[in-house]
């Protein structure tokens, strides 16, 4: 079996420190400690903090671009049952953090956004390919008539994962599951709710 490069060494400890400590309060020092690397490696393989975390957050995204996929999966769930899988298995991943972590890409764009352009730019792009599985998702429910048509589909994709972002923050703050389970319980009852005739 090949030996994992330093490179990934360091990307996966970087990954797990920035999680764990956000962006700032994870210093180049932690990250080439808990890579079990020499001082000074960190420098051989990326030209700044920076450009490391930009690279951070692409696995990140990657990940959540998997559990997006597995949840809005076309297996005869109605678009509303997938919107709300993907939710909960998002809640479920929160609740084996103790409600304490929250989402990479929303605890970035906090932290970051402000003093980063080149983050900041990388959030934006994360963000716009986040949205389409979302948008895809939705416009196949209010095609079928099971979400309301007032609002364009890439618009109700952007309020649902800001809203969610928010949830989370509330979430982390409150150390409770109250704030994820109230947005769940009033979008699916408006916007995700079946168009009723006038």
């Amino acid at each position: 079996m090949a030996r994992q490069s330093l490179r990934e060494k360091l990307l996966d400890a970087g990954f797990r420190t920035i999680w764990e400590s956000g962006y700032a309060a994870a210093g180049v020092r932690d990250i080439v400690a808990a890579a079990d690397a020499r001082p000074g490696s960190f420098t051989n393989h990326f030209a700044s903090k920076e450009e490391f975390a930009g690279e951070v957050l692409d696995r990140y995204f990657a990940y959540v671009g998997g559990l997006v996929e597995a949840a809005l999966e076309r297996d005869g769930t109605p678009p509303i049952g997938r919107l709300r899988r993907y939710l909960d298995v998002i809640t479920s991943k929160l609740e084996a953090h103790d409600w304490a972590r929250g989402c990479m890409i929303g605890n970035l764009s906090l932290e970051t956004a402000v003093h980063s352009e080149p983050l900041r730019l990388r959030l934006v792009a994360i963000f716009e390919r986040w949205r389409q599985p979302f948008a895809a998702c939705i416009a196949e429910g209010q095609a079928a008539g099971d979400i309301t048509r007032a609002f364009d589909a890439e618009d109700l994709a952007d309020f649902l994962l800001s809203s969610w972002q928010g949830a989370m923050l509330r979430m982390k703050v409150e150390r409770s599951p109250a704030p994820l389970e109230r947005f769940k319980k009033i979008i699916f009852s408006t916007v995700f709710a079946k168009e009723t005739a006038s």
